[in-house]
C-alpha cells in the first residue's frame, strides 16, 4: 500500500516477477484495493496470494515510529510479520522509509553485533556495480558504525554480487588520509587495521568509476549524495530526449542508434535498481523508491529474491562477532 502508485503499481510489479521469476509473492494490503487491481490486471496467477491488513501507514505520516508501535494491522506490520514467523523470505515496499526501518527494527531485530542497520544501494559504473551505504538510516554516525557498514557492504557484494574479497573505500573530499570530518578521519584508521579489503579514500567523481566495489559514508551525506545523483540522471536524460526531438535529422538518426541509446539511457534509471537494501537487520528488506513503478517493484523484488537466495544474514552474523576481523569497531 505504499508509494506515490500504490496500490496500482505495486500490484502490477508484483504480476511482473510472479510471471518473469516463477517466485511466490504476497501482497499485503487492502484486499479490495488489490483485487480490484488485479482484475483490471486479468487476474493473478497461482503464484501469487493476497494477505488482507486493514490499516496502512501514510506516507505523509508524521509520528511513524507510535504509528508502527501501536497499529499492528498496518500492511508493513503484517508483511513484517510474515518474515519473522518464517512465511515469507524477504519484504519488499515502497512506502514510508521510516516506517518501514522502524518496523524491520521492532519486529526483527538487529543482527547481533550490529549497532546500526545501514540502508545500501547499488550504483552502475561501466564494468559493474558499486554497493553505497548508508544512503538515509543514519544521518549521526561514530567511526565504529563506519566499519561496521564496511563489513555490511563486503558481505553484500561478496554473497549477493558474487564478488570475491572486495574492495571497501570511504568517502571522502580527497584521498589523502588526512581530509575530511572528524569522523571520516578517525574512520580511516580503523577500516585500514580491519580485515577488510581497504582501498583508501573514495572522492565523490570516483564513485561511479569502480575504484571501489563498496564505499561508505553517514546516512545525510550518503542521502544527499544519492539524491544529487538521481537528479542529475533524470537531467541527462531529459536533455537527450529534447535534443532528439529538436531536429527530424536526429530524430532519424536516433531511430538507427535506438537499441545503442536504449541500453545506455537504461542503465541511468532508477527503476533498474529495485531500490535499497536495509542491512543489519534479521532479515532481507528492500526499501523500493516512493515514486517506483511497476518495472522497479518488480526489479526490487529480484534483488530481494537474490538476497534471500544468498547467505547474507549468516556472513554478516559472523563478520559482525567478535574476531579480528571487526578490529577496532568495537571502539566508541
Amino acid at each position: 500500500m505504499g508509494g506515490d502508485s500504490a496500490p496500482r503499481e505495486t500490484v502490477k510489479g508484483a504480476l511482473a516477477a510472479a510471471r518473469e521469476y516463477d517466485l511466490e509473492i504476497a501482497i499485503v494490503g487492502d484486499p479490495e484495493a488489490i483485487e480490484s487491481e488485479l482484475t483490471r490486471a486479468g487476474g493473478a496467477p497461482k503464484n501469487l496470494s493476497v494477505v488482507p491488513a486493514s490499516d496502512a501507514i501514510a506516507m505523509d505520516e508524521k509520528s511513524v515510529v507510535q504509528a508502527v508501535q501501536r497499529r499492528r494491522d498496518a500492511s508493513i506490520n503484517v508483511a513484517m510479520a510474515l518474515l519473522k514467523q518464517g512465511q515469507a523470505q524477504a519484504v519488499v515496499s515502497a512506502g514510508h522509509t521510516g516506517a518501514i526501518m522502524a518496523s524491520a527494527y521492532f519486529r526483527l531485530g538487529r543482527i547481533p553485533g550490529i549497532e546500526r542497520p545501514a540502508l545500501g544501494t547499488l550504483l552502475p559504473f561501466n564494468e559493474g556495480k558499486v554497493f553505497l551505504l548508508d544512503v538515509g538510516a543514519n544521518p549521526d554516525c561514530k567511526p565504529a558504525y563506519l566499519v561496521q557498514f564496511a563489513h555490511m557492504g563486503a558481505a553484500y557484494m561478496e554473497k549477493v554480487v558474487g564478488i570475491a574479497n572486495p574492495r571497501v573505500g570511504l568517502l571522502n573530499l580527497g584521498t589523502e588520509d588526512n581530509k575530511g570530518s572528524e569522523l571520516v578521519q578517525e574512520a580511516y584508521p580503523r577500516l585500514r587495521d580491519s580485515s577488510l579489503n581497504f582501498v583508501g579514500n573514495v572522492e565523490g567523481v570516483e564513485v561511479h568509476k569502480g575504484v571501489a566495489d563498496v564505499v561508505v559514508t553517514d546516512g545525510f551525506t550518503g542521502n544527499i549524495g544519492l539524491k544529487v545523483g538521481e537528479g542529475i540522471a533524470d537531467y541527462i536524460l531529459e536533455q537527450v530526449r529534447s535534443v532528439i526531438k529538436s531536429s527530424p535529422l536526429f530524430i532519424a538518426a536516433s531511430l538507427l542508434l535506438k537499441p545503442a541509446l536504449k541500453r545506455a539511457l537504461k542503465r541511468l534509471q532508477y527503476d533498474e535498481y529495485g531500490g535499497a537494501q536495509l542491512i543489519g537487520v534479521n532479515g532481507v528488506v528492500v526499501i523500493a523508491h516512493g515514486r517506483s513503478d511497476a518495472n522497479a517493484i518488480k526489479n526490487a523484488i529480484r534483488i530481494a529474491h537474490m538476497a534471500s537466495e544468498s547467505d547474507l544474514l549468516t556472513a554478516i552474523a559472523e563478520s559482525a562477532a567478535p574476531s579480528p576481523r571487526l578490529a577496532g569497531a568495537a571502539l566508541p
